[in-house]
């Protein structure tokens, strides 16, 4: 289920006017450019990918997407990363099998079952870019996080879409809800800058593992980094005031 709250409220448009690309990177023009099975994203994270993903482009980069929903996300990271990139989709339908191995494998279960999380990444070998386009139930995307976070790879990239359905209650969200993941998201960045003040960590789990966090409309993106004590220096040839 998408969280979509209907036209009168302006929250769909599938053919916006006067859409200018001339400064889109090559994930937004794809998107555009989009012809075959159908993909949904909202229009503030096509931008917020182009900067984030762009050095991965090309690569070898291990990609897992949780929700394949009509496969079409899976044509547009293939049509993107290229054909280096190993591509895996999660979804609970049954039906999303029918898209394995057409632009990436797909594995049926939940992404709120960590040891069928963990085994998918065993398969791909590991993770490099995580992105949570799934169920958007708060309890289930904290779940997913809390298991897939650790196994990124160092300068991996998690991605959590949808960030809206943390304030609708059909999904578990509310506003400054405590169990939501835009809580969680919000207390990891005082986690993050936990030399500056005296309390203590809210998840000491990811303590000195997050090295960024990138809130836009509706996204949320994680830089994974090893963090230690921050210094601060200065160069030039003169002593600093």
């Amino acid at each position: 289920m998408k969280p979509v709250r209907g036209n009168p409220d302006g929250f769909i448009d599938a053919n916006p006017a006067g859409l200018d690309l001339s400064r889109a990177g090559p994930i937004e023009r794809a998107f555009w450019s989009h012809d075959g099975r159908i993909v949904g994203k909202w229009q503030p994270f096509l931008p917020a990918y182009d900067r984030h993903f762009a050095p991965w482009l090309g690569s070898s980069v291990r990609i897992l997407e949780l929700g394949v929903h009509k496969g079409g996300s899976l044509d547009l990271w293939r049509k993107t990363f290229g054909p280096n990139a190993t591509i895996f989709g999660v979804d609970i339908d049954p039906a999303c099998a029918a898209f394995d191995g057409l632009s990436g494998s797909v594995r049926i279960g939940s992404q709120d079952d960590p040891a069928f999380l963990s085994d998918v990444v065993d398969e791909m070998g590991g993770v490099d870019i995580v992105i949570d386009d799934g169920s958007h139930v708060q309890s289930h995307v904290r779940t997913s996080f809390s298991t897939l976070y650790p196994r990124l790879s160092d300068g991996g990239i998690y991605a959590v879409e949808d960030m809206g359905c943390a304030y609708w209650l059909q999904y578990g969200g509310q506003l400054r809800g405590r169990e939501t993941f835009m809580t969680m998201a919000q207390e990891l960045v005082d986690d993050m800058h936990h030399w500056y003040h005296e309390q203590p960590a809210r998840h000491p789990a990811f303590q000195n593992r997050v090295g960024g966090v990138h809130f836009y409309d509706g996204l949320v993106i994680f830089d994974k980094a090893d963090m230690g004590r921050p210094h601060w220096t200065w160069k030039g040839t003169e002593s600093p005031a």
